[in-house]
């Protein structure tokens, strides 16, 4: 059941932004359709994931896929990247990977006498980096700023990135053996962290039979002019003074949490905001709710705080402190 209270938004009043709004949710929501059946075409039980795969698009923010081997992160990163009609590069991180094997590097070249730039694959609108955690901080750090700026420096060169940037991130939470933590410098720079579980029973089985087939193509749903389009829009979704202030209760009432070392950063709650938007118009609506908030809570909370150690020797999880976050902060009724 939602937290949320009952609110009449027809007669909500968006002002000038109302039609950019209106139109942005009319496309979102049809386009969050056609992407959820092609990717069913290649991946059964997605749909939840994907739909947090859409919000991250819309919001211009990037994606920390987490799951266990085989539950099809890396295939589901590849096909979304498909649908966005984008460069795309992708990259397998190894513990061996050098931070100029991404970004790139200079090199002689004999025929000009002179240094050339030899590009990396970050040099890409969509950048799958697969395992992440398997490459050491110093590799990891190389998407930082690519990530923050969308611009990457070379040799004392900084050069910019294409837009829309965007970067999915595959990582294995389960191996503690040759991997890499991530730091917490890096995950802030990850709008969601999205968690990919393993299938229902009724799933698998639809699993094996579209394995039994040839492998299915699918269709390109965005341009990139579409995507900066969309995202340049999104300020106009709708959300009333009420909204604003519950999220920052929400990431106050993080601060103040027995349990939390870190809390929620002001970066943090302008993404509650940014997500909740996206999510409100993927659901073909032109203005926001607190369940459009509380939806988005968990992936963008949930690799932004930082547990105490007592707090995680009694078998706490962030996942605990985001619902109980969510049952302490009151609801105002809008208006």
């Amino acid at each position: 059941m939602s937290l949320a209270p009952s609110v009449n938004h027809d007669a909500i009043d968006v002002g000038g932004d109302s039609r950019a709004a209106r139109e942005l949710a009319q496309h979102a929501r049809v386009l969050s359709q056609k992407v959820t059946a092609e990717v069913a075409r290649v991946v059964v039980g997605a749909e939840a994931v994907t739909q947090q795969l859409l919000i991250a698009l819309l919001a211009g923010g990037h994606v920390l896929l987490e799951g266990v081997p085989g539950v099809a992160k890396t295939t589901l990163s590849k096909v979304f990247a498909r649908l966005l009609g984008c460069q795309y590069q992708r990259v397998q991180f190894t513990p061996d990977l050098l931070p100029s094997d991404v970004t790139g590097t200079s090199i002689f070249d004999r025929n000009k006498n002179d240094f050339v730039l030899r590009k990396g694959p970050i040099f890409t609108q969509v950048l799958l980096a697969d395992e992440i955690n398997r490459a050491p901080a110093k590799t990891q750090s190389a998407l930082l700023e690519a990530m923050q700026e969308q611009q990457v420096t070379v040799d004392g060169q900084s050069l910019p990135l294409t837009p829309p940037f965007l970067v999915l991130a595959t990582q294995n939470p389960i191996e503690q053996e040759g991997v890499y933590r991530l730091p917490e410098a890096q995950l802030d720079r990850f709008l969601l962290r999205v968690e990919m579980g393993y299938p229902g029973f009724a799933h698998e089985v639809e699993l094996l039979k579209l394995h039994s087939r040839p492998p299915a193509e699918v269709d390109t749903q965005f341009t990139p002019e579409l995507i900066l389009g969309l995202q340049a829009r999104l300020p106009a979704v709708y959300g009333e003074e009420s909204l604003y202030e519950y999220i920052v209760r929400l990431a106050e009432e993080t601060r103040r949490h027995p349990d939390v070392a870190l809390g929620a950063s002001p970066r943090a709650a302008l993404n509650l905001l940014k997500c909740g938007r996206a999510r409100a118009a993927l659901d073909g609506r032109h203005y926001l709710t607190h369940e459009d908030v509380q939806a988005v809570a968990f992936p963008v909370l949930g690799h932004r705080l930082i547990l105490r150690p007592e707090a995680e020797i009694e078998g706490k999880h962030v996942a605990d402190v985001v619902r109980e976050v969510l049952a302490a902060v009151r609801v105002f009724e809008a208006g």
